[in-house]
């Protein structure tokens, strides 16, 4: 075969796997194009816009939707809010979810089975289901803390109600929701790790928790990072069970930007103003994203 046929040859090969190539990712550039990346580009649009979401004639007021949005207090605290959510669930929800799979991955027995599914219960309910299990369990009258306080002679207590304690009372009800993920999380992680770099540490002599310290823990650090990646996301863009348990209540004490930017939306019927709330939480998650992930590059490198 001449050289000029064999140049024929792979230019046809590489053609027909270009054209297979995006046979097969236009469904999914498609999606992305109708359900991402259109609602981003609108959301943007309608944030010049004064508009209650109902009338046909919206009116354009250019940047006074981000102008109000810079002034405006509660949406701060609502971010602030969301801020304290991140660093607690970071430093709540991943250390138990890992000390939860190293003890199931260092017991290693059959009998630990039933650990694995009492502690991932909790993942497998909705978060509105849990919303309502726990209003009800923290109600102050009839619940099941203000009934324990009773039982020992105290009084009823408010923790939803209460303006101090109602965002950490939420915050640990997450917690109870979403260790399990970084429990089965952590456990994948351990299963990257060879058998033989275990043995071969207890035959050196390594306890358990030294084994831990120096070898499984810098070995887990990746997953870990990206797991606080995915909780710092995740918090920042929290709703549901907050606002089922106290919608953002009482006053500000609860209040998020997903929250804050549904009220706007859909209960003062604000559309512009919600959805400079909605484009301005775009931002902020993605300048912190970027920024963690780049600052976890940079210790890497």
């Amino acid at each position: 075969m001449t050289k000029t046929a064999t140049t024929s040859l792979q230019r046809k090969r590489a053609r027909e796997t270009h054209v297979a190539a995006a046979v097969f990712l236009a469904p999914v550039v498609v999606l992305l194009a109708v359900f991402i990346f259109y609602p981003i580009f609108d959301t943007f649009h309608i944030s010049t816009f004064k508009w209650n979401g109902i009338d046909a004639n919206p009116v354009f007021i250019g940047l006074g939707n981000w102008a109000a949005l810079l002034k405006d207090g509660a949406f701060w605290i609502a971010f602030r809010n969301n801020i304290t959510i991140m660093v607690c669930s970071i430093l709540v929800q991943i250390p138990l979810g890992l000390a939860m799979a190293t003890f199931l991955d260092f017991g290693g027995t059959k009998k630990l089975n039933v650990f694995k599914i009492l502690w991932f219960i909790p993942l497998l309910m909705s978060s509105v289901a849990i919303g309502f299990l726990f209003t009800y369990a923290l109600a102050t009258n009839g619940g099941i803390v203000s009934t324990i306080s009773r039982f020992l002679g105290g009084k009823n207590i408010d923790l939803l109600g209460n303006p101090r304690l109602a965002l950490f009372t939420v915050i640990m009800v997450i917690a109870w929701q979403f260790t399990p993920f970084y429990m089965v999380y952590c456990m994948a992680a351990y299963t990257n790790i060879p058998m033989e770099v275990f043995e071969a540490s207890i035959i050196d002599g390594a306890t358990k928790p030294q084994y831990f310290r120096h070898i499984a823990l810098p070995l887990l650090m990746p997953s870990l990072k990206s797991a606080a990646i995915l909780s710092m996301v995740g918090s920042l863009k929290y709703f549901d069970l907050i606002y089922v348990m106290t919608g953002g209540g009482p006053g500000t004490s609860t209040e998020l930007m997903a929250t804050y930017m549904y009220k706007q939306s859909f209960k003062n019927f604000n559309m512009g103003y919600g959805s400079a709330v909605a484009a301005g939480m775009f931002l902020l998650i993605t300048c912190m994203a970027l920024a963690t992930m780049r600052l976890i590059n940079q210790k890497e490198g």
